[in-house]
């Protein structure tokens, strides 16, 4: 009998959706392929591995969607038709919380310059800048809006200031942390972060104020990354620090559940009180010293739920109310003013280690690689980020002053938020 080499079907391109017809060849080659095997008992065996791979070749279709399918039809025993519709992210799911940062610092390096930052000014310096996105005028209003910035319409121009309860937020924060440090108290700061497993070096920035690399590296102020590197596993990671460097035993590190690029809804009130260390009984004390009953027997994490649902007076938070209890005050830093933590400068050093000498992108290796990173960040690192936050805070005492004066010139002035039709013209 002659041989006839049969030539593989034409690859499905990448990305094209399988429809519900190819998935049912898929579910019929492989019906025929046990029909084969049945009637003909003394010929080879075909391993399951080695069926997906040959429907795979025949078909053209992916082996990942050959297995799938099958996988779909042996649970259900149907297969469903794909869902075409694209979901395309928004303009503010595109810009990161890196990009964003970067921005509103442009913003305000314009006052600290006296220099009055209109729409038409920063969309040009931003689209400018080649570690930036490019933005059309009504993208660009998004994210301003985003970042919680609005218009101070004066003499026909549209100045971008902060929103007055961000401004308010930040001066509070500013007046209380330097009332702080007159009192010698001793100040820890506390942030999360993640690390990939496949952490590499990629796309970075530096602070302006540091001036080398080199520089960069011996004081600590390294450089940072902008969202989670690649695909794969990822760690979340709390920590708390001071001039005396990272607390011992303040590391809290666990695998991410999710891969989205918001890592923040994870670091929830439960996770967060495991931080603390709280054992059964010491929930337990808390709760009843608030006047909570307990419902015998109980678990910890039914304590841990019970105290997510308090609502003290004045909606204090569960975690402030704790924190007073020990004798301790927790300051709340305004939203984007990572440059204001000095554990992000901690950070930036402990993932650069990580990146340099991550080699198997096994998540267990990367979390070694983590605590050693943690470990080389000295109490006199800690001290230069620390140095650098308080310069970074007399730079926002200028600005604010400066916008004061700027709003104070004249008499008339109102103020429109971004969105507003009034203001939003590309001329303003």
């Amino acid at each position: 009998m002659d041989l006839v080499d049969v030539s593989p079907s034409k690859k499905n391109p990448r990305g094209k959706f399988v429809g519900t017809d190819q998935k049912q060849i898929i579910i019929n080659m492989y019906k025929d392929k046990i029909k084969q095997q049945l009637e003909n008992p003394d010929s080879p065996k075909l391993t399951y591995r080695q069926m997906l791979l040959e429907i795979s070749k025949s078909s053209g279709i992916g082996q990942r969607t050959v297995q799938t399918t099958l996988a779909e039809y042996k649970t259900k025993g149907t297969v469903s038709s794909p869902n075409k519709k694209k979901i395309r992210p928004t303009i503010l799911e595109k810009v990161d919380s890196f990009d964003k940062d970067a921005i509103r610092r442009k913003i305000h390096g314009f006052w600290l310059n006296r220099e009055v930052p209109t729409l038409p000014k920063m969309l040009v310096a931003i689209n400018e800048d080649d570690t930036l996105p490019n933005f059309k005028p009504s993208s660009f209003r998004k994210i301003l809006k985003d970042l919680q910035f609005v218009y101070a319409k004066k003499s026909g121009n549209s100045a971008l200031i902060e929103r007055e309860d961000i401004i308010i937020w930040r001066g509070r924060y500013l007046d209380q942390i330097r009332k702080y440090r007159e009192q010698n108290r001793p100040i820890y700061y506390l942030d999360e972060t993640w690390v990939n497993a496949g952490e590499t070096h990629s796309r970075t920035w530096r602070d302006s104020t540091v001036n080398s690399l080199r520089d960069a590296f011996l004081t600590g102020l390294t450089m940072g990354q902008k969202e989670p590197s690649g695909k794969g596993k990822r760690l979340i990671v709390l920590h708390i620090g001071s001039t005396d460097g990272f607390l011992p035993g303040g590391l809290l590190c666990f695998e991410s559940k999710t891969q989205s690029t918001d890592y923040h809804d994870e670091m929830n009130g439960s996770t967060f009180l495991n931080v603390m260390s709280w054992k059964k009984q010491d929930i337990i004390n808390w709760l009843e010293s608030k006047g909570e009953n307990i419902s015998y027997p109980t678990t910890k994490g039914a304590l841990l739920s019970q105290v997510q649902t308090i609502h003290t007076e004045h909606d204090k938070y569960v975690i402030d109310e704790y924190a007073k209890d020990n004798n301790k005050t927790v300051l709340r830093l305004p939203p984007y003013h990572c440059e204001l933590n000095p554990i992000e400068l901690a950070w930036s050093s402990v993932k650069s280690y990580v990146r340099t000498h991550n080699s198997t992108f096994k998540l267990k290796d990367v979390k070694e690689l983590l605590e050693r990173g943690v470990e080389h960040v000295t109490p006199e690192m800690w001290t230069n980020f620390v140095g650098h936050v308080v310069k970074e805070e007399e730079k926002f005492w200028t600005i604010d002053s400066i916008t004061d004066d700027y709003m104070d010139e004249e008499p008339g002035r109102h103020i429109l938020t971004i969105g507003d039709t009034s203001s939003d013209s590309d001329s303003d």
